[in-house]
């Protein structure tokens, strides 16, 4: 599939350098996530090593969302469709989103699946007590995916932008849901996939929305007036 991204970005006409690049780019993350997943094989899904491959997968996603964001725009500079402070917001709201997925790894590795036997080692934190500081972390993400939802109808933001709002909000309650039957039904593992799931489609979520918050129109073609001197000399 990358592979097919980075052919489609060369050929496409014309030429994309920003789309060429960011094609190679999930090339290299997907050939270093290869190599850490054999390590992770090697050490017998040591909790840190299985750690490292979540969230290096996770930023192929976001590589790859953002590149199917770049395919519907132009390549001028991008312009703000929302006030600062909205943008503000959703940087907040970005970094909550990263500190909720590392804290999951953390959960992960100190749990009852961070390995293949009993034998692997798993971090050295409380189960309980790594679960709590997730769940924290998800009730923040929420109320800033509330207040970004409700600032967004407040300052008239396009309709694109409230309607990606809402699909967080949907997600968000989906992943939280999954997540505390998970917890209360000893993390059966079914749940467990469906978690890592939500993780992926919440992270797209989030970047979908603070992609929403700019436009990159596309360049319009300079046509010459009929007083340009070198169509007066034609």
């Amino acid at each position: 599939a990358v592979g097919w991204c980075i052919v489609a970005a060369r050929s496409a006409k014309p030429w994309r350098r920003t789309l060429t690049r960011l094609g190679w780019l999930q090339f290299l993350i997907v050939m270093g996530n290869a190599v850490l997943g054999g390590i992770t094989v090697l050490t017998g899904l040591n909790p840190y090593s299985v750690a490292g491959h979540f969230l290096l997968a996770t930023s192929l996603v976001t590589v790859t969302t953002i590149t199917w964001q770049r395919t519907r725009e132009g390549d001028t500079a991008a312009k703000p469709r929302v006030p600062a402070p909205v943008r503000g917001l959703s940087r907040a709201l970005l970094a909550t989103a990263l500190v909720l997925i590392a804290a999951g790894t953390v959960v992960t590795g100190s749990g009852p699946h961070a390995g293949d036997s009993s034998e692997i080692k798993r971090m050295p934190f409380d189960w309980a007590t790594t679960a709590h500081v997730h769940a924290v972390s998800a009730w923040v993400v929420c109320a800033l995916a509330v207040a970004m939802w409700l600032v967004l109808r407040v300052a008239d933001a396009p309709a694109d932008t409230r309607a990606r709002a809402r699909d967080l909000l949907i997600v968000l309650l989906a992943q939280g849901a999954v997540g505390y039957v998970q917890y209360f039904t000893h993390v059966p593992e079914v749940l467990v996939a469906a978690h890592m799931l939500g993780s992926c489609l919440v992270w797209i979520a989030v970047l979908r929305v603070a992609l929403s918050l700019r436009e990159r129109p596309a360049a319009e073609a300079q046509i010459p007036s009929q007083g340009d001197p070198q169509l007066s000399s034609v």
